[in-house]
């Protein structure tokens, strides 16, 4: 259950109101936490909820054009971070496997989509490793936030409940 609600927070840190400096969203560690804790045929309800949120976004809160190409590779990024999580963190889940999920899942989304505006996007970016750079530049704020609302939501999924356990096993003991 708490899976399916951390996929609810996620679509609403990115589309409730907020101040344009936060850019704090739970993606990531939610993709982590689902792939963790829920069976990998269940990919495409974050997948799904996400994209239907990209959907959201785009067309009626930006009044931008939605064209479905444009939003491929994010969507494989969904699935590809769930897969992490079932990867990386279903069978053990140790506080260094969560530091390299929260590391490993907004680096990929920096170089993936900042290299892709490099390579869809000439008018602003240049062909050239000068335009490269100036790509990855520009995206290092998004970044920054990125990391740190991963390493948050994920903290708080996976280390709540460790803690709520450790705390009950001192319980435990403390009453025998």
């Amino acid at each position: 259950m708490a899976a399916f609600l951390l996929i609810v927070a996620a679509v609403l840190s990115r589309v409730l109101p907020h101040p344009a400096w936060l850019n704090f969203t739970a993606v990531g560690g939610a993709l982590l936490y689902f792939g963790a804790r829920r069976p990998l045929r269940q990919i495409w309800i974050p997948v799904a909820a996400l994209a239907a949120t990209d959907f959201y976004l785009t067309a009626f809160f930006y009044s931008y054009p939605f064209h479905f190409s444009d939003y491929l590779l994010t969507w494989a990024w969904y699935a590809a971070v769930v897969a992490l999580g079932f990867v990386l963190l279903s069978k053990k889940t140790t506080v260094s496997r969560v530091a390299a999920g929260v590391v490993v899942a907004p680096t990929s989304f920096f170089l993936i989509t900042n290299f892709a505006a490099w390579v869809g996007q000439p008018q602003i970016y240049p062909p050239n490793l000068a335009g490269l750079m100036l790509s990855y530049t520009a995206g290092l704020p998004f970044y920054r936030n990125d990391v740190l609302s991963t390493a948050v939501v994920a903290a708080m999924a996976f280390g709540l409940p460790a803690l709520a356990r450790q705390m009950a096993q001192r319980h435990q003991v403390a009453s025998a």
